[in-house]
Formats: C-alpha cells, structure tokens, sequence
C-alpha cells in the first residue's frame, strides 16, 4: 500500500471509530488486498486439508473486526496489527473445534523434544498442539505483553525485526533480546 494512502486509512479509520459507518464502506476496498495477503501468509502456514481457504479466512476475520467492540485506531499499522490477531483467534478457534471433536476436547502439550521454532503446521492431527501453543502465548500475554506482541508481529505476520522495531515504537535490540526471551519462555511451556 502506498504512504500517500496512509493518511486517507488512519482518517477513515477514526471515522469509523467515531460511529460513521460510511466510512467503513469507504475502508473496505483500500484494506481487502492487504487482508488478503496477510489471509494468504497465515493460510501457507497451515497443513493441507484445513477446512478455512484464505478468501474464508479474511471474510471471517473481516466480520469480527467489524462486528466487535469499538475500537480506537491509531493508524494503518495498528488495524492491520490487529486483523492478523483475529485471523489467528479464527484459526485456533478452528483448531479447537477439530481438537474437541477428534479428541474429546483434550488440548495437548508438544513433545520433549519440540522446539517453538518448530511449531506444527495446523492439520487434524495437530489442532490440540496449536491448541496449546495460543494458550501459551495467551499467558505470555498476561505476563509480558510487548513480548507476546513480538512473537505476534514476527511469527504469525512475518514481519522482519525492523518493521516489528517500528510497529511497537522501540529498538531493533530490543525486538531482538524479546524474541529470545519469549522464545525461551514459550518452549519452556510448551514443554510442560
């Protein structure tokens, strides 16, 4: 998307939430392709047969977003930051919908010698481990929300060090040293 669009996004962003609701039909066309995009990075993580297909993914999430709470945008950045949130919240609520009906509803740990690094891909058989992985990010969340945010912005968006540096307004060392630590802490209790 191009900078010179940037102002014209944030404006209709506020708009909206202020309660102007043309300026929601005003949005929708200027963020689609970016949600889509970022509908196709999270759909290319997950293993073959997952019942959701990237135009589903960013519908659904598109409804969520629109449906929900008020929110106060800041900018551009901060909704698409929260789109990529959602879309993980439909994938994981996917997961543990399969999980519950395949498994009884039982969420599994990932094995001893599992990595975070090597996280599984979203399948039938893997639902209860995803299951358990936004369950430990959720409480990394609780106790250290820049660095769940981190994890967040590089692993699910795949944005590099520098963009996540901007995006949460602090340094590239910092970005750096908390995805070390939540790294480290997020195997430690997958592990468990």
């Amino acid at each position: 998307m191009a900078s010179n669009e940037t102002p014209d996004i944030t404006g209709l962003l506020r708009a909206w939430a202020d309660g102007n609701g043309d300026a929601l039909d005003r949005l929708t066309p200027l963020v689609y392709d970016q949600l889509r995009r970022l509908a196709h990075r999270e759909m290319r993580r997950e293993a073959g047969g997952h019942p959701l297909q990237s135009t589903a993914l960013v519908h659904e999430a598109y409804v969520r977003l629109v449906s929900g709470r008020a929110v106060d945008w800041r900018d551009r950045r901060h909704f698409f930051a929260v789109a990529v949130k959602v879309m993980r919240r439909v994938l994981v609520d996917t997961a543990r919908e399969r999980a519950s009906i395949k498994r009884g509803g039982r969420v599994e740990h990932m094995d001893r010698h599992a990595d975070f690094d090597a996280l599984p891909a979203l399948s039938p058989e893997r639902s209860a481990e995803i299951c358990g992985v936004d369950d430990a990010l959720n409480a990394l969340a609780r106790l250290d929300r820049r660095r769940a945010q981190v994890i967040e912005l590089q692993f699910f968006r795949g944005l590099s060090v520098e963009e996540t540096a901007d995006v949460l307004q602090v340094s590239p060392q910092t970005v750096m040293r908390d995805w070390r630590l939540a790294r480290a802490w997020l195997t430690r209790e997958l592990l468990r």
